[in-house]
């Protein structure tokens, strides 16, 4: 089970922090992300870190604004979004991978667990 928490409603150029809480299995050792879908559009993933956090990655629309961090101890991950702009109104959703590594972390199909997601939302 992923649970996830801290969104809200936030200014332009404002900072949120999102978490995200695993139980039920060990996530410790497999990818995880987080998501977001905004009104009208697809689900994207943002960012992504390997199990050991060797790696992240972002999208290029959040990239130098937004830091994905994991807790293997505490079994959380996190998301710090900073400079937060109109565009990143969506709804945000942790995910977890059901295997070790990913070929493609940009691919929604490469995330079995799912959160029932946060909403953020950031005024102009």
């Amino acid at each position: 089970q992923l649970v996830e928490s801290g969104g809200g409603l936030v200014q332009a150029g404002g900072s949120l922090r999102l978490s995200c809480a695993a139980s039920g299995r060990t996530f410790s050792i497999t990818p995880m992300a987080w998501l977001r879908q905004a009104p009208g559009k697809e689900r994207e993933v943002v960012a992504s870190i390997s199990w050991n956090s060797g790696a992240t990655n972002y999208a290029d629309s959040v990239k130098g604004r937004f830091t994905i961090g994991r807790d293997n101890a505490k079994n959380t991950v996190s998301l710090q979004m900073n400079r937060l702009k109109p565009e990143d109104t969506a709804v945000y959703y942790c995910a977890a991978a059901g295997v070790r590594f990913l070929n493609n972390w940009r691919s929604l199909n490469g995330y079995d667990y799912w959160g029932q997601g946060t909403q953020v939302t950031v005024s102009s």
